[in-house]
C-alpha cells in the first residue's frame, strides 16, 4: 500500500494519510502544472510531447500501488481495475495522450483519492516490538493468550497437532493491536515469524499439547518476534471501513449529482447505431459509479462481491439484452438500491493491514517520496 500520498499525523501510535498533501498539491495550479510537466518528461521516453500506452504503464502502475491494488498481473480482479485505470487516460483507444489530457485526467483521480484517503483514512503503524512486549508480559494478558490455545490447539482431522503447528496458528490470531505484524504477509512469515518458529522444542512431539507447554513454548517464540521487530521494524498500513449504504443514500438524496454521476458512468461505455446500451455492461457502469457511492470497486471486498452479483443476477444484467439509455440508468439505480437496503440490514466492516516494504517505497515514480522512519 502506497505510503507517500497524504498527510501523515501522529495518531493511535501510527501516522495518519487523509489525503490532504494530495489536496493541497491539486488545488495549487501553478505547483501542480510543475509537477506534471516534471513527471509527463520522465514518462515521455520518446520526447514526442505525448504519451503512447507503453509510457503510460508506469504511471497506471504506481496509481494502482497507491490505492492499495496486489502487483499488476498477480491477480485478475487487479488487472480489471488496472485495465480501467489505463482506459481513463486513453478513453479506451490506443491513441496517444496529450499533457493536457494527462493533466486533467491525473487530477481527477488523485482527487478521487484524496476524498477516499479523507473518508477513509490510513494509518501507518510502526511494529517495533514494544507493544507486542507488553502483550507478552502482562500478566493480564493471560486468559486472552489462554483463549488463543483453546482456538489454536483443536485437533486437524485425526492428527495431533505440533507444538509448532499450534503456535503458528496461535500467531495468526494475534493483530495489529497486539503489536504483531501480520503473519499472512509472506515477507513476514519468512523473516519473522518462521525464524521465531526455531525456538520451539521438539520435545512434545506426537503427543497432545498442554496448555503449560503452550505457554512456555509461545513466550518463547513471541520474545524471538520482538527481538526481531526492535533489530527490524516492520511498517504496516492500517485501514477500517464499514459499507453501511449511507453513501448511496448521500448519492440518491442529491438529484443533481446522481444525474452528473450517472451520465459519466455511462459516457464511456459501448453503444450501438441507435444509441442504446447492452446489460452486459452493468457492472462496469456500477463500478465508475462506485466511488460517488462510497462503494469499493469490484474485486476489492469479497462480501461486497456477492450482494453485487446476487442484485445484478436479480434485475437480469446477465441475459446481455440491449436496452434505451433511460432503462439502463433505471437498472442502475435499482441496483445500488438494492446494495443500500442490503447494508442497511447488515453493514460489511472491512479491516485490511498491508506490509509497507522498502522496494515498494523507493519504486514509485508518480508521487514523491516521503520517509515513516
Amino acid at each position: 500500500m502506497e505510503q507517500s500520498c497524504g498527510e501523515k499525523k501522529k495518531c493511535c501510535g501510527g501516522q495518519v494519510l487523509d489525503g490532504s498533501d494530495i489536496m493541497e498539491l491539486v488545488g495549487n495550479d501553478k505547483v501542480f502544472s510543475s509537477y506534471v510537466d516534471h513527471k509527463f518528461d520522465e514518462l515521455d521516453i520518446d520526447k514526442d510531447g505525448k504519451l503512447s500506452v507503453k509510457e503510460l504503464q508506469p504511471a497506471v502502475v504506481d496509481l494502482g500501488a497507491a490505492l492499495g491494488l496486489p502487483a499488476h498481473g498477480s491477480s485478475p480482479n487487479a488487472d480489471h481495475i488496472y485495465s480501467e485505470v489505463l482506459n481513463e487516460f486513453t478513453h479506451g483507444k490506443q491513441e496517444k495522450v496529450s499533457k493536457t489530457e494527462f493533466k486533467e485526467v491525473l487530477s481527477d483521480i488523485l482527487l478521487g483519492m484524496a476524498a477516499g484517503l479523507k473518508r477513509d483514512p490510513i494509518v501507518i503503524l510502526r511494529m517495533d516490538g514494544e507493544d507486542l512486549n507488553e502483550f507478552i508480559t502482562n500478566p493480564s494478558s493471560e486468559p486472552e493468550i489462554i483463549a488463543i490455545f483453546s482456538q489454536a490447539s483443536s485437533a486437524d482431522g485425526t492428527n495431533i497437532p505440533t507444538i509448532r503447528a499450534v503456535i503458528t496458528k496461535a500467531l495468526q490470531q494475534l493483530t495489529v493491536d497486539h503489536g504483531m505484524p501480520p503473519s499472512s504477509d509472506s515477507w513476514v512469515m519468512s523473516n519473522v515469524v518462521e525464524p521465531a518458529l526455531q525456538a520451539c522444542t521438539n520435545t512434545y512431539q506426537g503427543t497432545s499439547v498442554s496448555q503449560e507447554a503452550f505457554l512456555e513454548e509461545f513466550k518463547k517464540v513471541i520474545e524471538r518476534v520482538v527481538q526481531h521487530l526492535k533489530e527490524q521494524p516492520v511498517i504496516v498500513a492500517h485501514s477500517e471501513h464499514t459499507f453501511d449504504g449511507s453513501g448511496i443514500k448521500r448519492l440518491l438524496s442529491n438529484k443533481f449529482e446522481l444525474e452528473k454521476t450517472l451520465n459519466a458512468a455511462l459516457r464511456d461505455l459501448p453503444r450501438d447505431r441507435s444509441g442504446k446500451l447492452s446489460k452486459e455492461y452493468l457492472r462496469v457502469a456500477l463500478d465508475s459509479l462506485a466511488p460517488s457511492a462510497s462503494l469499493p470497486p469490484y474485486g476489492a471486498v469479497n462480501q461486497m462481491d456477492n450482494i453485487v452479483n446476487e442484485v445484478v443476477k436479480m434485475v437480469g444484467a446477465d441475459d446481455g439484452k440491449i436496452v434505451p439509455e433511460e432503462e439502463f440508468k433505471k437498472l442502475m439505480l435499482e441496483i445500488v438500491g438494492s446494495i443500500m437496503l442490503q447494508l442497511e440490514g447488515n453493514a460489511i466492516s472491512v479491516s485490511s493491514n498491508s506490509v509497507v516494504h522498502e522496494p515498494l517505497a523507493t519504486a514509485s515514480t508518480l508521487f514523491p517520496q516521503q520517509s515513516l522512519a
